[in-house]
């Protein structure tokens, strides 16, 4: 087992020894950090630790497990000049994210949620592979590539939303970095949630912990909320493989893990990744804007007086250049969160539960920029791969534990309810506790699923 050195409350660190260049911190409790070294987080943590140019710590959030790479829940930053940029530290779901809106509604304006759900799942085509009835050109997807959430707003409104996504929903990439073939396959995706994690949600504001932050946020108690969860879909998933590939066939990979496949990023690989990258971020912004468009259509047939607003979008998987304090001065580094969510001081954070258990709003500190590169958990975070969770329960066996929970279900398949059973998952609660109390976000509300749709 490697061995961890408690430094405070929640903090654990891994000494630098032989090839590692940094040591590894991580936040987590006893019982998240044991559930940590079931599997090879801490490994790939490690591992992370050895790759030219990393700054200062490799770190691992509340909510990690085992991932491609970097462990999901894993941040780095990395220097200008001598850093690499891994697609392993970013994922293949690129820019998988959330986005949260609030409504004027209460629960008792909602009425029946096994009909309004079932309306929204028919609105919103979910599945893998499941197209989307907005069809696009491929000279229009290189727009959407390059515009990102703004394309959907110049076509169908809705301009206010733009002010609340991270970056306004839109980062710098050409489209002439993506293939052909990413291309082929996000060109029918655009407002479709696909499969495995993703989900819309109908919740209820539970509980608020920060009254002053959430009225800002024009946040209440009691108050309606839909959180979308989905990212890039197939085209994101591709350009991932296309760049492991090409890192592969230029750079080879480094002994201790070939999934930690890089290139420089100053290089002219590592700058057209990182391009492309952008760009699949763009599609996933884009994506949940027609999402939220779509939305708000369905939702007005049912309460003509219903008004849905953007509270926050925020990127879970993605690379960014962003300026930190390293060694007391200022300096622009790439940051790599994978499985992670930006944690900035006075933003708001969205860290959603597993299905069935609560998610959370927080708000980002300083304390974070100074522990984590302003970063911290994404989610609660898998404690069971999918097989065996589709071996230990059966999904009409999870559905009727949520609909005993008050929850009513829409999901494509049944089985697909079995590997994304809330047990398959860490603890949300002691997720969240680990990220409150360490200081890298602050809980302003809890929100409590009502209705959930299920890719």
């Amino acid at each position: 087992m490697i061995e961890t050195k408690k430094i405070s409350k929640d903090e654990y660190e891994i000494a630098k020894t032989g090839k590692m260049n940094v040591p590894v911190l991580i936040f987590a409790s006893e019982k998240l950090l044991k559930d940590m070294q079931k599997d090879k987080t801490l490994e790939q943590a490690q591992n992370v630790a050895k790759l030219p140019g990393i700054i200062e710590k490799s770190i691992v959030l509340s909510d990690a497990h085992q991932g491609y790479g970097y462990p999901i829940g894993g941040v780095a930053a990395f220097d200008l000049d001598e850093g690499v940029i891994s697609p392993g530290g970013v994922g293949y779901d690129i820019d998988c994210s959330v986005r949260l809106l609030k409504t004027n509604l209460t629960k008792k304006d909602l009425g029946n949620k096994k009909e309004l759900i079932h309306s929204l799942a028919r609105t919103v085509p979910s599945g893998v592979g499941r197209g989307s009835s907005f069809q696009i050109t491929y000279k229009e997807l290189d727009k959407v590539l390059e515009k990102g959430a703004e394309w959907v707003v110049e076509k169908l409104g809705d301009k206010e939303d733009l002010k609340h996504l991270e970056d306004g929903g839109r980062l710098k990439g050409s489209a002439k970095d993506v293939s052909d073939r990413a291309k082929k396959r996000g060109v029918g995706q655009l407002g479709t949630l696909g499969a495995g994690n993703h989900f819309l949600e109908i919740q209820e504001v539970d509980e608020i912990f920060d009254k002053e932050v959430a009225k800002k946020w024009g946040i209440k108690e009691g108050q309606i909320m839909i959180m979308i969860h989905c990212g890039s879909r197939g085209l994101g998933h591709q350009v991932a493989s296309d760049y492991i590939k090409s890192m592969e066939d230029k750079y080879g990979w480094p002994e201790f893990d070939r999934e930690l496949v890089n290139a420089p990023i100053k290089s002219p690989l590592g700058k057209k990744y990182l391009s492309a990258m952008n760009c699949a971020a763009n599609f996933a912004f884009a994506n949940k804007q027609m999402i939220t468009h779509n939305v708000r259509e369905n939702l007005k047939h049912y309460f003509p007086k219903i008004k849905i607003e953007t509270v926050y979008e925020v990127c879970h998987n993605i690379a960014k250049i962003e300026e930190h304090v390293v060694e007391g001065k200022k300096q622009k580094v790439l940051v790599t969160r994978k499985g992670a969510t930006r944690s900035f001081p006075g933003l708001p954070v969205i860290i959603p539960g597993s299905m069935g258990t609560a998610s959370y709003l927080l708000v980002g500190t300083s304390t974070a920029m100074e522990k984590s590169f302003g970063s911290t958990a994404h989610g609660a975070g898998r404690v069971m791969s999918r097989h065996e969770a589709i071996r230990r329960q059966k999904g009409k066996d999870v559905k009727e534990k949520l609909n005993k929970l008050g929850i009513d279900v829409e999901s494509g398949s049944l089985e697909g309810l079995s590997e994304e059973a809330p047990e398959a998952y860490k603890d949300i609660e002691e997720v969240i506790d680990v990220s409150d109390k360490v200081g890298l976000a602050k809980k302003v509300a809890r929100l409590k699923p009502l209705a959930v749709m299920k890719g």
